[in-house]
């Protein structure tokens, strides 16, 4: 064997990273570890990748998959055997409902210590089960097996991966010895074949997948004829751009979800769907048209469910995603196409109907629509009225000063009571707005939040809750180093007041749920090297997040005290003011 195990080793995890990078992998995440060392070694000799390093496997998947999300491109991640694979799990769950692509290097040991006693040997096979698209079990490298199977598995393991999405899982057993001190001699290996292919740019096979042709419904007119109510979900600002175009040519109702990063004259719908008489004009809604999935408003859920199920009124869903998204099992035609295009071919569509030819009722719609927009202009003043009157901080504050605070900076909300609260009481208008909506864990959003930010290169801000800050201190590491203004603000009510929105017992909500923990976060900003400052009002968390972001560098970290169970009680007040409008 030329140059023994090791330098096999490392050609193999060589051969490997190439094909990746040229198959678009230009970020890769890397935790230490022995087992991993050939492709470690390997990716740091690699002139096009990235690498991104963390001493924490789980923080290390959350990177990882917020530079997936930002980027829209693979991301590559390498960890060592047993455990380490383990702690990917989490963010594997989130790529695998959300679709971020990821690219699993797990390195293990060969299969002749598997089962017998062997340290940091686990079963790794398999050990992602459903939530990775496809996976892919390497033997150990060997001369036996040619290094063109290597690539032709690893082609069709990637494209997979782009016609659906979601992480996979390569497993990388490596036998003793892991390093040797000179390089391999890569000649002896790459001959014929592959050859051609080591002094080529382009992957060693090529599938070309022509795209579908978009298509809307024959009876595509019946968004003018009927009363429609268009929703904006989970999408980008571009397509959320197109969404907002074709309801601004239909004139009528645009529900917005934050992760649309728009906003529209329907805004605060979570609010008013608390009110009966203020939602019972939307009851008259017969059409819903849906772009994206994943909506954050458990009551705009609710909604739809009773328009379709009770009502009867049509349900369309559009989402290149072909996973079915209908928790409520509604009758729905899902149309399998990219929102922007489908938006688009729906406005050539309408347009054939002329515009001086109005169809029948279309007053009486008119008239409906004037009346949404009214009940969602009156809600829209009542918030602006609290936000003036506000002083001291608080958790609604927070939320309805979003709508004014830091619009250069894209946005990363985290999950619990502040999703809702933003739900409810924030206005956007086309900012980059991000989320972990997949399994909506309060794990690992300091770290994505941290891969979102290195994708997109902007300043970014950081909303979430104290609970899930302790959940993910340990990445607050990630961000130690950062150049870019980045702005967390963390919420700290004493533990998880979420469950003041929710049914669960009261004489068990606070040491079964709630569970007060009595911890402030100034000596762990300075533990990780990043600014600190603590305020009570409103005027100040303000001033101070408007002057890092447009002159500060790094990461500051913004602790608001709130007094617990204050924002469920705030929140009740506010919605027994709306019963007067």
């Amino acid at each position: 064997m030329i140059g023994g195990q090791a330098h096999l080793n490392r050609i193999w995890a060589r051969t490997l990273l190439e094909e990746l990078s040229r198959l678009g992998v230009t970020e890769l995440c890397l935790a230490p570890g022995s087992r991993s060392t050939p492709l470690a070694l390997e990716a740091d000799a690699h002139p096009a990748l990235n690498l991104h390093t963390h001493f924490d496997e789980r923080g290390l998947g959350f990177l990882a998959l917020g530079m997936a999300k930002a980027s829209g491109q693979p991301v590559a991640v390498i960890v060592t055997s047993g455990t380490a694979v383990a702690n990917l799990i989490p963010a594997v769950v989130e790529a695998g409902l959300t679709g971020e692509k990821l690219v699993l290097l797990t390195a293990d040991r060969p299969v002749e210590l598997i089962g017998c006693g062997a340290n940091q040997a686990i079963c790794q096979p398999g050990i992602f089960s459903s939530h990775v698209t496809a996976s892919l079990d390497l033997p150990s490298p060997s001369v036996t097996v040619p290094l063109s199977w290597l690539l032709t598995s690893v082609d069709e393991l990637l494209f997979r991966q782009r016609q659906q999405g979601g992480a996979v899982h390569i497993n990388c057993p490596f036998p003793e010895p892991l390093y040797s001190p000179d390089p391999p001699d890569e000649s002896g290996y790459y001959t014929g074949l592959l050859a051609h292919w080591r002094s080529a740019e382009q992957p060693f096979t090529c599938v070309s997948v022509q795209p579908a042709r978009v298509t809307v419904p024959d009876d595509i007119q019946a968004l003018r004829s009927k009363k429609t109510v268009i929703i904006a979900g989970d999408m980008s600002v571009s397509d959320a751009q197109a969404v907002a175009a074709l309801a601004a040519a239909l004139a009528c109702p645009l529900l917005c979800d934050p992760q649309s990063g728009i906003g529209s004259d329907w805004a605060h719908y979570d609010l008013w769907l608390q009110v009966d008489e203020l939602a019972a004009p939307l009851n008259e809604c017969n059409l819903i048209l849906q772009f994206g999935s994943r909506l954050i408003s458990k009551r705009l859920t609710q909604w739809i469910a009773r328009q379709v199920g009770e009502r009867q009124g049509e349900y369309w869903y559009v989402s290149a995603d072909r996973a079915r998204h209908n928790p409520d099992h509604l009758p729905q035609c899902h149309f399998v196409a990219g929102i922007a295009d489908w938006a688009d071919k729906a406005l050539t569509a309408l347009a054939k109907t002329a515009a001086d030819d109005p169809l029948p009722g279309q007053t009486h719609q008119q008239q409906w629509r004037q009346a949404l927009r009214h009940t969602a202009q009156q809600v829209h003043a009542r918030v602006g009225s609290y936000l003036a009157a506000s002083g001291a901080m608080s958790e609604l504050a927070l939320a309805m000063d979003l709508s004014h605070r830091g619009q250069q900076a894209s946005l990363f909300l985290g999950n619990s009571l502040i999703a809702r609260l933003v739900d409810m009481f924030t206005l956007f208008d086309g900012r980059a707005v991000y989320t972990n909506r997949g399994a909506s864990g309060i794990d690992g959003l300091v770290a994505t939040a941290a891969g979102v930010q290195r994708a997109s290169g902007s300043p970014l801000i950081l909303l979430l809750g104290d609970t899930s800050l302790l959940h993910d201190l340990n990445s607050l590491a990630l961000l130690t180093r950062s150049k870019t203004p980045v702005v967390i603000v963390v919420t700290n009510n004493d533990g998880g007041a979420i469950f003041d929105l929710l049914p669960v017992p009261p004489d068990s909500k606070q040491h079964l749920y709630q569970m007060p923990h009595g911890y402030q976060f100034e000596h762990a900003a300075r533990q990780f090297g990043l600014a600190y400052y603590k305020t009570a009002t409103l005027s100040a968390y303000q001033s101070v997040v408007n002057e890092h972001l447009l002159a500060g560098t790094g990461a500051l970290l913004v602790e608001i005290p709130t007094t617990p169970g204050e924002a469920g009680e705030q929140l009740s007040q506010f919605i027994r003011d709306l019963h007067a409008l």
